[in-house]
């Protein structure tokens, strides 16, 4: 991180034990507590007032655990010439101090994604800013954070209206609640800068409007507030707010959601926007971030995006891809060099300005009722000639025809195809290359995943047509696409779901704590968050991951069922039972996500198999055409 700029980065961990001692001056109990901290996997939503309890409690181990780690890590920071940015107190408060303070304005939020408002993790309570409380609670967090860390900063971060909308739109009532927030921290900080994400003002825009957002902007001093504009590569707010109305702000880059894993980016964007923004007249940006949810995907957006700290101009993008992919692969390949070209034109050219969640059908299953299309549908959808190999600038899967699941896809998947057997080609020369295997193996994925999609939709038309054949086959190939991409994956250690679930169970001290560390990760990446028996989560898929493990225990099984209820309602000439589909959905989740209910499976943490030579044979088998021997 350093070597790469970042001077201002996030220090959230181990908050939970400062929280601990906090409340408990607040006459809150343990036991309140278990109630209000999520468990380790979901923190970040637990901490922004979303949800409560979920995947909880935490052990005190887990607490004692990262105040140790967060001690190390601010250490290194400021070893390092980093300036630490801490938390402060937005308003989220456990149950009990309602009861403790009943005279206090505390308020209970609205539902946020459970299936059926279950109190156990729905709707946390929230101090009114404007209370009194809200400053002491606010004071002595920040005052905490000092006694354990020192005086390491003055940065801290606080996202009060992130997704919980005011009461009121009233300008005044508005500006009270920034002023109060900024006073917690400054009672604990006679020095302290607000940093606070501008994602409201993109999220929730019908709120924001130009009054509310100069009354929140405007209610600290100037200087005093920092504001993210976060996903500025896509929706840059600075350019309709009049950059943030005289408020100091960051160009940030979002780029990716639930650390999905899929070939995506905007070059173009990255190479532009931050200077476009640092030289706009009445310019107020004072630097450029980085936001994403996850980041273990596309090294070739986080290393340009790294390198606009430093550059002055736009980036010329197809010359620096040269010599990016030159350091890359440790030399320059004509055949590489070609490919990175089509990458550019292709994956890394989406300006549909759509937030890319990965929702490739392999890993966010359709959950509809494929009876319920029309015939008029159906021939609209049999009209659309190999929509994956169409070119062009956008491009929906069933785009014309909104009942018709979609699968978000912005290229043409066949100049993806011609990129992958270019740098196929180049496997000789870059045999040995560890980078240029993990990019062969995610760019074979990419363009299997896109095919799939297209298979998916033929065995819909296929069950539209009560042709029993045809569904057989197209259903079946969608399976074996699966099985190919999971032994593809398989092959590197960066695709390996077993790296994900050990590192989770490694922070264990003892049984209980596997089984409950183990139980959060496996349902994080799957159904994410609470079901009944019919009904899947409003979040699942959210956080999907191309994995090897993932996608032949989770993903497989999932879409078997589908296809058996499918298969047999073509058989037995009758209705698709979505219903019953829907309950083994929920069974098979809650099945793998608490697999040590049946003796826990171990996955494994080093890859097997060569992964130029399996994606060789997948292209062959898959795209017909002969490599250059």
């Amino acid at each position: 991180m350093a070597l790469q700029g970042i001077n201002l980065p996030l220090a959230f961990n181990g908050q939970e034990a400062i929280w601990q001692k906090v409340f408990m001056n607040f006459n809150v109990t343990m036991e309140d507590l278990n109630d209000f901290f999520s468990g380790p996997a979901f923190l970040a939503w637990a901490r922004m007032g979303n949800l409560h309890g979920w995947g909880g409690p935490l052990a005190q181990n887990w607490l004692n655990q990262q105040l140790v780690l967060q001690k190390k890590i601010v250490s290194r920071m400021l070893e390092l010439g980093m300036t630490p940015v801490l938390p402060s107190f937005a308003g989220n408060v456990p149950a009990a101090l309602k009861k403790i303070f009943p005279s206090a304005n505390i308020t209970r939020l609205g539902d946020w994604n459970t299936v059926d408002r279950n109190p156990r993790w729905c709707c946390t309570y929230l101090l009114d800013p404007t209370d009194p409380l809200f400053v002491e609670i606010g004071e002595a967090f920040i005052k905490q954070q000092i006694l354990e860390y020192g005086d390491v900063t003055d940065i801290y971060n606080c996202d009060t209206f992130n997704e919980n909308t005011p009461p009121t739109n009233d300008t005044n009532y508005i500006s009270s609640l920034g002023a109060a927030v900024y006073k917690a921290m400054s009672e604990g900080d006679k020095d302290a800068v607000w940093l606070m994400q501008g994602w409201l003002f993109y999220s929730d825009s019908a709120f924001w409007k130009p009054p509310q957002m100069k009354a929140l902007l405007h209610s600290v001093p100037l200087g005093k507030m920092i504001v993210l504009d976060l996903f500025a590569e896509v929706k840059p707010i600075w350019r309709t707010s009049s950059q943030f109305y005289g408020a100091p702000y960051v160009w940030c880059m979002l780029h990716n959601f639930g650390g999905n894993i899929e070939i995506y980016g905007i070059l173009d964007s990255i190479a532009s926007g931050p200077v476009d923004a640092r030289v706009s007249e009445n310019s107020t940006m004072v630097g450029v971030g980085m936001c994403m949810e996850g980041i273990e995907q596309n090294p070739v957006v986080y290393e340009l995006m790294s390198e606009m700290a430093f550059r002055n101009e736009k980036v010329q993008v197809l010359e620096w891809l040269k010599t990016y992919a030159h350091r890359r692969y440790g030399k320059a390949v004509p055949e590489v060099e070609a490919t990175w070209e089509i990458l550019y034109h292709t994956v890394y050219n989406c300006t549909d300005g759509i937030a890319d969640h990965n929702t490739d059908f392999i890993v966010k299953f359709p959950d509809w009722d494929p009876s319920l299309l029309s015939g008029s549908a159906i021939s609209k959808r049999d009209q659309m000639h190999a929509l994956h190999a169409l070119p062009g600038p956008r491009r929906f899967l069933s785009e014309e025809n909104s009942d018709m699941p979609q699968a978000h896809l912005w290229y043409s998947n066949q100049e993806l195809i011609k990129g992958l057997k270019l740098f196929l080609n180049a496997g000789n020369a870059l045999a040995g290359c560890a980078t240029y295997r993990y990019d062969l193996v995610d760019i074979t994925r990419q363009a299997l995943s896109k095919l799939a999609n297209q298979v998916y939709m033929d065995a819909v038309i296929a069950f539209q047509h009560k042709d029993a054949s045809a569904f057989n086959i197209h259903s079946q190939k969608f399976l074996q696409l699966i099985k190919d991409i999971d032994e593809l994956l398989a092959s590197n250690d960066n695709f390996l779901l077993g790296t994900w679930l050990e590192s989770a169970k490694k922070l264990a001290t003892n049984p209980s704590e596997m089984i409950q560390y183990e139980y959060n990760a496996r349902t994080q990446v799957t159904m994410w968050y609470d079901t009944n028996i019919t009904t899947q989560s409003k979040l699942h898929d959210y956080a999907n991951k191309f994995w090897s493990g993932l996608l032949v225990d989770y993903y497989l099984p999932r879409a078997s069922t589908y296809f058996d209820y499918m298969s047999k309602s073509l058989r037995e000439k009758s209705e698709f039972q979505v219903d019953r589909w829907r309950q083994q959905w929920v069974f098979i989740s809650i099945s793998w996500q608490s697999n040590w209910k049946t003796g826990t499976k171990n996955y494994p943490i080093r890859a097997k198999g060569d992964s130029i030579a399996i994606a060789k044979v997948l292209y062959d088998k898959y795209f017909g055409q002969q490599l250059i021997k």
